[in-house]
């Protein structure tokens, strides 16, 4: 079969397409015919080594970290899957692969696709909602009747994020292009500001919780619009101790964690506010939950129109990593 991998990490963003053996599965594992897998920035992460000190990889690696397909065999111990049932799912960080024409995958970590969606959506939709659903719920831990802003909101995170806040009672606020702002009040945002006329350090204030989408530079102005008590979730800023401490992760880098993060967490302090980040994991039963909200809310992933096979994997990578893609940038099967 083929399958997108590399040999090591590098700071050039490169794949070759190899020709591999088919993966054995596991008694708990199911084999996936790869129909589309979704690139995301994580890819990049992984090629450069980035995230290393939280997942590190044997080579030669498969990338790839969301896909939709069929299953194609069942190990002894699966009981909730059959062969031929159309499936979506972030694979677990331990064991990606996506950008293969099969995969074998832990039977917990899927889900069976969302009825309205294609397999490219599908593809597009599992490791956003995921992110989204574990952040609410998990990190944010969020309250009905409370508040929620997501700054960068307009994008495939947004589209998944919105109606599963407002599914949880949140008052959401959204800031992004003019373009996603009907798509996006639509979906159940309650106000969106257009980031081009409007600044939300001067309209928000005591805001409960806040999403970062965009990273380490918008953090001060976020702390800013934050109540008192108030939480701050970052999808891109960067690992603290708390988020080390809560993964179990080893000692040194505990260590390590506590000292990149310090910084983040000292100015959230001073204004009472507590911060936190987020690194995605699979899970198949908050999967099929996601799957209830999109069917309900008729949720379509926006996708990036061209279509890419995975000989062309390199041409999505760069426009993911480089370019303006929109929408999901998905590889075809």
């Amino acid at each position: 079969m083929k399958a997108a991998q590399i040999a090591k990490y590098s700071k050039k963003i490169r794949v070759n397409v190899n020709d591999i053996p088919l993966p054995e599965i596991g008694d708990n594992e199911v084999l996936i015919k790869v129909k589309a897998a979704a690139v995301n920035p994580l890819e990049m992460l992984i090629v450069t080594g980035s995230v290393k000190l939280i997942q590190d990889y044997e080579f030669p690696l498969t990338l790839g970290n969301e896909l939709a397909g069929i299953v194609e065999k069942v190990g002894k111990n699966v009981k909730d899957f059959d062969i031929g049932d159309e499936i979506y799912t972030r694979l677990p960080l331990r064991k990606i692969g996506a950008f293969a024409e099969y995969a074998a995958v832990d039977a917990d970590a899927i889900a069976t696709m969302p009825k309205n969606l294609s397999y490219a959506e599908a593809a597009a939709a599992a490791l956003t909602g995921l992110t989204a659903y574990q952040g609410l719920h998990e990190e944010l831990e969020a309250k009905p009747g409370r508040s929620v802003f997501i700054p960068g909101g307009s994008g495939s995170f947004g589209q998944m994020a919105v109606p599963i806040a407002k599914a949880m009672g949140l008052n959401v606020i959204v800031s992004g292009n003019s373009q996603a702002r009907e798509r996006t009040l639509e979906i159940g945002a309650d106000r969106y500001l257009d980031y081009t006329k409007e600044s939300y350090v001067s309209l928000l204030s005591n805001i409960d919780y806040v999403m970062d989408t965009l990273g380490a530079a918008e953090f001060d102005n976020e702390l800013k619009i934050i109540k008192p008590g108030g939480r701050l979730l970052s999808l891109r800023t960067g690992p603290n101790k708390r988020f080390a401490e809560d993964h179990n992760l080893p000692w040194w880098k505990q260590k390590l964690f506590s000292v990149a993060g310090v910084k983040y967490d000292n100015k959230a302090k001073k204004l009472n506010v507590e911060y936190r980040f987020i690194f995605v994991r699979s899970d198949g039963a908050q999967l099929k939950e996601i799957t209830n909200i999109i069917e309900k809310n008729n949720i379509v992933p926006p996708l990036h129109p061209k279509p890419f096979s995975i000989h062309e994997i390199n041409e999505a990578l760069d426009l993911v990593a480089n370019g303006h893609p929109k929408g999901k940038v998905i590889i075809h099967f």
